[in-house]
């Protein structure tokens, strides 16, 4: 294997290659975009390791019913919460592989629906009103039209 072979085989980043040709708005951009991804990782870790710690504290010491509507609620809208947190990241993870220039709309649409089903799990139907339920409705509806109209645009 010669040096330039080597090289190519060496993982590089189109970041780290051009970072001398990139502007000042770009490398502002992919510094906030680090530093972004480091604070949601350090979030998602946190919420793990609570979770982790609530599903244990259930199954093995018994100290509450997983059967419980209210237990199981509470444990869904822990793993959705880690779950959109993870989506969030894995679009700021794009802009840093410069997959993407910025966080494309469709994502935060997504991640958006994440959202709203997370409510929906975690939502007491008993002590919710018809207005908010009709609110969080009509929320999902529009994303979703809003999501199919930007699907079907080029690009």
């Amino acid at each position: 294997m010669t040096d330039i072979d080597k090289r190519d085989c060496r993982p590089q980043t189109d970041t780290r290659r051009y970072w001398s040709v990139m502007t000042f708005a770009e490398r502002f951009e992919h510094v906030v975009a680090l530093i972004l991804s480091f604070v949601i990782g350090v979030i998602v870790l946190v919420a793990l390791w609570r979770l982790i710690h609530q599903v244990f504290t259930l199954l093995v010491l018994g100290v509450l019913d997983p059967l419980d509507h209210k237990v199981f609620q509470a444990v869904f809208g822990m793993i959705m919460t880690l779950l959109i947190a993870m989506e969030f990241k894995h679009s700021i993870l794009k802009v840093l592989e410069r997959k993407s220039h910025i966080i494309q709309v469709r994502t935060v649409i997504l991640i958006a629906q994440l959202a709203l089903a997370r409510k929906f799990i975690i939502l007491d139907f008993a002590t919710t009103s018809a207005a908010k339920l009709a609110a969080l409705g009509f929320a999902v509806l529009v994303l979703g039209a809003v999501y199919y109209l930007l699907s079907r645009e080029p690009g």
